[in-house]
């Protein structure tokens, strides 16, 4: 999945060998290193310290017209 893509929770985000991507907030790993989304939410990459490459899931918040329905 791309950064800025909309993922539900249970995704799997990136697949890969070692940890090239680091979980970040809201994201699990599997014993295989697969990084998964555990909310729903807007997907982020970001790069963290000692240049670790980071993913994070952001919650969405409701816009008012869907709160009204």
């Amino acid at each position: 999945m791309y950064g800025g893509q909309l993922c539900k929770a249970g995704n799997i985000i990136v697949r890969q060998r070692g940890t090239r991507f680091h979980p970040g907030q809201n994201m699990g790993m599997g014993k295989d290193y697969t990084l998964y989304a555990l909310i729903d939410g807007v997907l982020v990459f970001k790069k963290g310290r000692k240049d670790r490459h980071y993913v994070s899931v952001l919650p969405v918040e409701k816009a008012p017209a869907e709160a009204e329905a």
